[in-house]
């Protein structure tokens, strides 16, 4: 499925970090953001994930939810977000389900070998629960200004 701006977001319901559960219809009326990431605790998603927590005041300043996306277990990621004071929900999504309806899910390649994994992508939810911006192959310095300067242009 690719996904487009403008339409509606897929359905989702993940274990989450803290005991929490995340889904579309608990966030219903609210904007929101879904970042996907290879792998908790390696460079580029520890560096993305940190860059996201130290936005998080100005996130939920704006009434906005970030929750991180990964198939990792929950073992992991509530390791992760313990090692690096994550307050914001990590979803695991151990079937790439969600990753999958949400474009993630792509082919890469490494070293001529062609597999299936996550790409590093967000997508921007607004309050009518319809995709405002999609982030895909995403670079992670800057990223997360990028997706609070696209939250402050939705209000």
């Amino acid at each position: 499925m690719s996904l487009t701006e403008g339409a509606s977001a897929p359905d989702f319901s993940m274990p989450a970090t803290g005991g929490r559960t995340v889904s579309l219809a608990g966030l219903k009326s609210k904007p929101f953001v879904l970042y996907f990431y290879p792998r908790a605790d390696t460079p580029g998603c520890t560096k993305e994930a940190c860059a996201f927590q130290a936005g998080l005041p100005d996130f939920s300043g704006l009434d906005v939810t970030v929750i991180g996306v990964s198939k990792d277990g929950m073992k992991a990621l509530e390791k992760f977000a313990e090692k690096y004071n994550l307050e914001f929900p990590l979803a695991s999504d151990s079937e790439a389900k969600v990753i999958d309806a949400y474009g993630a899910w792509q082919e890469k390649s490494m070293y001529g070998k062609k597999y299936m994994g996550i790409e590093r992508s967000t997508v921007l939810v607004d309050a009518k629960g319809k995709i405002a911006k999609i982030w895909p192959k995403v670079k992670v310095d800057g990223h997360a200004d990028d997706v609070l300067r696209a939250v402050r242009a939705l209000s």
